[in-house]
């Protein structure tokens, strides 16, 4: 695992801070394909995907997407938001990392975030979860620390630290942290 160093953040977020600047929906005009890598940590499941492609998002990769980071808990499957993908991608542009997001949490159906909710008072009614617009993650070769900073940098939604339980929250709602 390496930090992400001085010069290459900056040359990164170089290469980034455009897209940062630009609206969602620029980012979807861009024809260039888009590809992820996915480990999910509860499920030992795998996915190698490209979720865009001639312009367009690919629906039989986003039902890929949607299947794979569905709430493990009850088998629900949600819709993930492909804005939260397109973050995704720019994390891994951004961190230039060699491994695939390990997933702690994806969809959350309202079953299972109302049992979160009991065990933890960190766990919001209303999360973004519920709506596919949150995921919770770590990169195997980024250091936590590191990663939080790369998505801080994007400015493109919450991100929310936890290193005592190994994870970075990132969604696609408005810009906050903590």
């Amino acid at each position: 695992m390496h930090p992400l160093s001085r010069r290459r953040f900056a040359a990164a977020l170089a290469g980034a801070v455009p897209l940062s600047t630009l609206p969602r929906w620029a980012l979807a005009a861009n024809p260039t394909p888009r590809a992820l890598r996915f480990e999910h940590l509860h499920t030992g499941e795998r996915l190698s995907v490209e979720y865009f492609s001639g312009g367009a998002y690919l629906p039989d990769a986003l039902a890929a997407v949607n299947h794979l980071l569905r709430d493990f808990r009850t088998e629900d499957v949600g819709e993930i938001d492909p804005q939260l993908l397109d973050l995704l991608y720019r994390l891994t542009a951004l961190t230039e990392t060699h491994r695939p997001f390990e997933i702690i949490s994806g969809y959350r159906s309202p079953a299972t975030n109302a049992m979160l909710r009991q065990r933890s008072s960190g766990v919001a009614s209303g999360s973004l979860h519920l709506k596919g617009q949150a995921i919770d993650i770590r990169l195997g070769d980024i250091q936590l620390a590191a990663l939080r900073k790369a998505a801080l940098a994007l400015e493109a939604g919450g991100v929310g630290y936890y290193p005592a339980s190994n994870f970075v929250h990132v969604d696609t709602g408005r810009v906050r942290t903590w």
